[in-house]
């Protein structure tokens, strides 16, 4: 079961995870929103789309914009649309 981990709590877990350029992306029913909160920062990538980003809250740690999702993709990502993958010093364990 891939988890995702920080400041010794659990973001997400699920066997479901999808890896694609090296990040593990969760399904978004497995992770645990009492912890994101939205963020207005957004990238783009040619491939897969416009990515959106959620801060990590933890207590009155913040870790900013150390979560991505696409809620909409290019045809060439559509397997990840939606899914939830995090960085920034988030542990990510498969």
């Amino acid at each position: 079961m891939a988890v995702a981990k920080w400041n010794g709590v659990i973001l997400a877990e699920s066997n479901a995870v999808k890896q694609v350029e090296g990040n593990l992306y969760f399904p978004p029913e497995s992770v645990k929103g009492e912890y994101l909160r939205e963020s207005d920062h957004h990238t783009t990538c040619p491939w897969k789309g416009l990515a959106y980003y959620y801060d990590i809250v933890v207590g009155d740690e913040v870790n900013k914009a150390a979560a991505w999702y696409y809620p909409e993709t290019k045809p060439a990502a559509k397997e990840i649309a939606g899914y939830i993958a995090f960085w920034k010093g988030v542990e990510v364990s498969p």
